[in-house]
């Protein structure tokens, strides 16, 4: 059982940096129904590891990503909104990307996909809106990665939504998280295994990428968080001495994470959005892009600062959005947006209700 739709892209679809993707597409689920003036869209960006399955629906009731946040009732309220989720451009839960078939070989992708770029991933978003009939967005949303491509949406195609919600996002890649992700690269490039991308799907680069979902883990998270919620706790057990297997829950934790995450994720195309994302700048904003605006930031973020949120509401205002700037004290760090729900759901319900 799947809810997953998919949206076929402008054949050719010209790509940000060059190159151009045949018979592209986008998949993506929806929740709640589109009113007669299709004018209660809310679309949805991931981040950088989601598929579009945020939440259950009656088509596909399993637990999405973001179960707490959109549903009737809820702070993303369905009985309101039609709300749109999509898998970005370049990942690899239905869109095309890296280890997708390229129709012209009959053979995958990997390292013949073009360059992606957030601009790619914004306007995949804006073509599955076309797609749907719908000419303008009540709101476009997005933490993270998606959070970025709110912004490159809002840039490239002004106008075509009403409001914008960006969740621990940037403009800009800071300097600490080019560094983490060009380590998390690194450990994917050196895994014998990646074969210059030409590995197969029964035998990827697992220890790369596990280390680099592990590297990536520690910073969605803050010191205190950690130390709240492990501790130095051990793991039961006797290890034989000089033993270097995992001695601490906090190790078992990422391993486990890093096993879920190698069984799931396609390397290349974690290499692809990861450059993507160190890659982005955003263009300069035009008057009346937005009308208004939502910035949420983390203040234990160390992935995407606080400041950063800052510059994002200034240069949302010079543009001549109404923004609204909220500072979360939340100590779940980057991944605040998927923990601290009470604290979310009160920002961004307050702001899709008013006018």
């Amino acid at each position: 059982m799947s809810a997953r739709q998919y949206a076929a892209l402008p054949d050719p679809f010209v790509m940000h940096r060059g190159g151009a993707l045949r018979g592209a597409r986008i998949a993506y689920e929806t929740w709640g129904e589109l009113a007669p003036a299709k004018d209660n869209a809310i679309l949805i960006f991931t981040g950088l590891s989601p598929p579009a399955h945020a939440a259950g629906s009656p088509a596909d009731p399993s637990p999405g990503w973001w179960e707490a946040m959109i549903g009737p009732g809820l702070a993303i309220d369905t009985d309101c909104w039609f709300v749109i989720v999509v898998n970005s451009l370049g990942s690899c839960f239905g869109s095309t990307g890296p280890a997708s078939i390229d129709p012209t070989t009959g053979e995958r992708y990997r390292l013949t996909f073009p360059e992606l770029s957030i601009e790619d991933i914004a306007r995949s978003g804006y073509e599955v809106l076309r797609s749907l009939g719908i000419l303008r967005a009540d709101t476009i949303l997005g933490p993270s990665l998606g959070g970025m491509v709110v912004l490159a949406f809002a840039a490239a195609h002004p106008g075509a939504a009403r409001r914008l919600v960006s969740i621990s996002g940037t403009a800009g890649a800071t300097p600490f998280a080019i560094a983490l992700r060009s380590l998390q690269r690194d450990a994917i490039l050196r895994d014998p295994a990646w074969q210059d991308g030409n590995y197969t799907p029964d035998a990827p680069p697992r220890t790369g990428l596990r280390l680099a979902r592990k590297l990536g883990t520690i910073t969605y998270r803050s010191a205190d968080e950690w130390a709240q919620r492990f501790g130095r706790d051990r793991i039961a057990g006797v290890r034989p001495p000089n033993s270097f297997s995992p001695e601490f829950e906090i190790e078992s934790y990422l391993e486990a994470q890093a096993a879920k995450f190698v069984e799931r994720f396609d390397a290349n195309c974690y290499l692809y959005l990861s450059r993507a994302m160190d890659r982005f700048d955003l263009a300069p904003l035009t008057q009346g892009c937005v009308e208004r605006a939502l910035v949420i930031g983390v203040e234990s973020d160390i992935l995407f600062p606080i400041g950063g949120q800052r510059a994002i509401v200034a240069t949302l205002q010079a543009a001549g959005a109404s923004t609204y700037l909220v500072a979360m004290p939340s100590i779940e760090g980057h991944d605040a947006f998927l923990v601290d729900i009470p604290r979310f759901s009160a920002a961004i319900g307050n702001f899709l209700r008013a006018s």
